[in-house]
């Protein structure tokens, strides 16, 4: 899968506008000033490093959240028809865990998550067009996010913690002492840990089939491919998009796609 200029650059306007809309208080500025502080990192980066996980492409991260923002918001909408205690948690703990879900896959400070794969053969037979940086000490992807946070002076609720900890649900092992247990008591007091894993799985599954399912049988008809491309004159708007971008060398970047 592949975006163009002008929808990476449409992302990124909808990534910063959930934040304006959704988060309250002094750490709405104070986020959206963190990821101004790394924009050129982040509008670019994939939210993983190989083409048949989800979002292996340039500025997938981004296109990634955006849909897990709205997915929980529809989950959110599910869960209350069907009787949820929507008093346990706010929409703006929502949507604050489903923005920073996957921030941990940034990187730190100072390196990139995720770097160009050097070995054509890793490309080729296992289809990762990225590779981890060595030069980052190992952590998980939640704590990795969570310690962003806090070392940029953003506050986070218990219930933020705790969804954007889990949102692996139970294909992360490290999960099960929240959420395997058979106890009333151990139990998460709120449902916001299960939207979100739901909504981070629907839009990873909703990927795959755009972009697999189709390639499985030759004999049926391809499904509809997401179309990338805004509506209007091609060159004028990316020229619109990169107007906007006040980095040279995002600019550049964004030119060249």
């Amino acid at each position: 899968m592949k975006l163009s200029a002008e929808q990476i650059q449409a992302n990124w306007i909808e990534f910063n506008t959930n934040i304006e809309t959704y988060i309250t208080g002094d750490r709405k500025q104070k986020l959206l000033d963190f990821y101004q502080k790394y924009e050129d990192r982040i509008i670019l980066m994939p939210a993983s490093h190989k083409k048949e996980y989800h979002s292996a492409f340039p500025g997938g991260y981004v296109d990634h959240v955006n849909r897990v923002v709205k997915a929980a918001l529809s989950m959110s909408a599910v869960w209350e028809g069907f009787g949820c205690d929507m008093t346990t948690f706010t929409q703006e703990e929502l949507v604050f865990a489903a923005i920073n879900h996957d921030l941990g896959k940034m990187g730190d400070e100072e390196h990139e998550s995720y770097i160009p794969q050097t070995d054509q053969w890793r490309r080729d037979k296992l289809g990762e067009e990225y590779m981890h940086n060595k030069k980052i000490a190992f952590a998980a992807v939640p704590d990795r996010g969570l310690f962003l946070l806090q070392s940029h002076g953003i506050q986070y609720t218990f219930n933020e913690m705790l969804a954007i900890q889990t949102h692996d649900g139970l294909y992360d092992s490290a999960n099960e002492k929240y959420l395997k247990s058979f106890m009333p008591e151990t139990k998460p007091r709120t449902s916001l840990p299960f939207i979100l894993h739901q909504a981070d799985m629907m839009a990873a599954r909703i990927e795959f089939e755009i972009e697999w399912l189709p390639k499985f049988s030759q004999n049926s008809v391809a499904a509809p491919k997401k179309n990338y491309t805004l509506s209007g004159n091609t060159k004028s708007s990316k020229q619109k998009a990169l107007n906007s971008v006040s980095s040279p060398g995002l600019k550049n970047m964004l030119d060249s796609l």
